[in-house]
């Protein structure tokens, strides 16, 4: 891109976390920008609950903060790391809440090779995944979105649904291997 367009190029998010590493907090708030409304989504779906959404997610850009250091970027993107750590915090504090509940942990996770930068970015890569989804299968759609949008367990699904826990798990797995294939390049 010229530098005559006009356009603001923001860093990568790698960057970005190198500077965190140096203790650099503008480097923190400009991701915190950038990524905090997507977790907000995404925690205040799994959780109901606003203000325990909004605890979790401070605690996630202190933990980034923290531990910016064990970023991978060989391993994923950030925005996918960020999204697995709040899933699996809401997903303990749903558990802390309801512990007759059980713990039930099992991650079928998706990283997406992407660097969702930009909020086109992810408005494309959010109707790419409706797209997909919306191709599977009725019980392996209503699987998917029991686990990851509103943060079941594999038991509490085949509670919720009537259906056998092995055939719950083999719904999911089938399903996210679809993911992996048709959202990877």
């Amino acid at each position: 891109m010229s530098s005559d367009s006009g356009a603001n190029l923001r860093p990568a998010d790698a960057v970005l976390v190198e500077k965190i590493i140096q203790r650099d907090e503008s480097a923190l708030a400009e991701l915190y920008d950038r990524y905090a409304g997507m977790l907000s989504s995404v925690l205040n779906r799994i959780l109901r609950d606003t203000q325990a959404a909004e605890e979790i997610l401070q605690d996630i850009f202190y933990q980034l903060w923290q531990t910016a250091a064990q970023f991978d970027t060989s391993r994923g993107s950030l925005p996918g790391w960020l999204m697995v750590i709040a899933r699996n915090r809401a997903i303990s504090r749903l558990r802390r809440k309801n512990p007759s509940q059980g713990v039930e942990l099992t991650e079928n996770t998706v990283v997406l090779p992407y660097n969702i930068e930009t909020v086109i970015t992810r408005n494309q890569l959010a109707t790419r995944v409706r797209s997909v989804l919306s191709e599977l299968p009725k019980e392996q759609r209503d699987a998917v979105e029991l686990a990851y949008f509103e943060g079941l367990t594999h038991s509490e699904i085949a509670q919720r649904t009537g259906d056998p826990l092995g055939t719950v798990k083999t719904r999911l797995r089938t399903a996210i291997e679809t993911l992996k294939r048709t959202l990877h390049p």
